[in-house]
């Protein structure tokens, strides 16, 4: 039996995990973190979004993004410090306003195929992750953007999503505790929402008792081809203050690379280029600790056009509001100034949700240049890559993990056979 390696233990590994856990295969699961979901899986939006699969590469995005710069709370926010990294990468990214209409609509299919997958692996394992099969209710302030929304609305559409125009007073209907006045918006009642943390927990205890076995606390920093195997080595830091680092390396058949924004430089190790940039995303989780705010709080799934904001139902106590893009590099830091448009967007919209219970996050989103993921073989055939998810690594990862658990197959059996012929002659 092959034994394949897997780096990264967010939503993208763990169901790759799973996956080659189905096809017979042995698996370990690399990760830095002591637990898995310690990342960008921890706290987004939580939309399981075909609705929300429109790639960002067209002319409008970068005209906001130009006038946004220098607002502090806007939606989209790039720091201008000179980076090579960063203006190569957005230099791709123009390049493929080209592929706008293309990649759109493949990413709509790959989303609703990932969507069936993912319900068919939580009804089988028993997964419980708040998830809300309420649809997804897209909201727009007026007639320009609605029309743009038109737009965006028919290439979903061709890619085979059941998304439908909504008025604003069906708008009301749909979610009865929006407060304000729409233009318009569009309804997908086949969308969903839940707690990525919840169920990327509950799928990797699923692995263990399938016989995977998680690494954690370890950074790899050698990928190395060994005759017919690859090498990983990496570093266990331990002790207080983590001071004392131990060293160990392994063998593998093959190993799968989905270790989100640190793809890039793991990428670079196996002799690799992907260019995964990583775009920040901040969420709020507001607890509802009393009964008035879990009335007042929305059960449908949003998104807002204008403020770019999507917001998740996770069961009776808790609301998750997120949104904004930040172009900062590899920066961590939870910034007031971004935290507090989402805080601001709840009292608008839902004002008798109380906002007095908070929980700010941030995570970095593994953005490729056109918006699409990374399923793919490296240089080295035993390399394997599923990363490069975007905003959409939660709607995707289902789908893309049983891509890659494919793309591993084939190798091994190809290469089972000729190892075969070989011997025979």
């Amino acid at each position: 039996m092959s034994h394949i390696a897997i780096i990264g233990a967010g939503v993208t590994g763990v169901t790759t995990a799973y996956a080659l856990l189905d096809l017979g295969y042995e698996v370990t699961i690399f990760d830095r973190h002591r637990y898995p979901a310690m990342e960008t899986s921890f706290a987004n939006g939580g939309q399981l979004s075909a609705s929300n699969a429109e790639v960002w590469n067209n002319t409008a995005t970068i005209l906001k993004g130009f006038r946004w710069m220098f607002k502090r709370d806007a939606p989209l926010l790039m720091n201008p410090l000179p980076s090579w990294h960063k203006y190569s990468w957005m230099s791709e990214f123009v390049g493929n306003i080209k592929n706008y209409r293309h990649n759109t609509i493949q990413t709509v299919k790959l989303a609703i195929e990932a969507r069936k997958e993912l319900f068919r692996i939580a009804d089988k394992e028993r997964i419980d992750f708040d998830l809300e099969k309420r649809g997804i209710l897209h909201i727009y302030h007026d007639a320009a953007a609605f029309k743009s929304g038109l737009t965006v609305n028919a290439l979903l559409q061709q890619g085979g999503l059941d998304r439908y125009q909504v008025s604003s007073a069906e708008i009301h209907q749909i979610e009865p505790a929006l407060q304000g006045t729409y233009f318009g918006g569009f309804y997908t009642p086949s969308d969903a929402s839940g707690d990525i943390f919840k169920f990327t927990r509950g799928l990797a205890d699923v692995c263990v008792r399938k016989g995977a076995k998680f690494i954690t606390d370890a950074d790899v920093d050698r990928i190395a081809r060994d005759r017919d195997k690859v090498s990983i080595e990496w570093c266990t830091k331990r002790g207080f203050d983590f001071e004392i680092a131990e060293r160990s390396t392994l063998h593998f058949d093959r190993v799968v690379i989905c270790a989100g924004v640190g793809s890039r430089d793991l990428a670079s190790l196996a002799g690799d280029r992907v260019n995964i940039y990583p775009v920040k995303g901040y969420s709020i989780t507001v607890n509802l600790e009393h009964e008035k705010s879990q009335r007042a709080a929305p059960q449908v799934s949003l998104l807002d056009d204008a403020a770019k904001i999507v917001t998740s139902r996770l069961g009776k106590t808790r609301f998750r509001v997120a949104g904004t893009a930040e172009f900062n590099g590899l920066n961590h830091d939870i910034r007031a100034d971004r935290i507090q448009p989402l805080t601001d967007w709840v009292r608008q919209n839902f004002p008798g949700v109380d906002t007095s219970r908070v929980v700010p996050w941030a995570g970095l989103r593994p953005m490729m240049p056109d918006m699409m993921p990374r399923v793919q073989i490296g240089r080295n055939p035993l390399v394997f890559y599923n990363t490069g998810h975007g905003h959409l690594g939660w709607t995707l990862s289902a789908a893309t993990a049983q891509l890659v658990a494919h793309l591993v197959e084939k190798s091994v059996t190809e290469s089972a056979a000729t190892a075969a012929l070989a011997k025979a002659i």
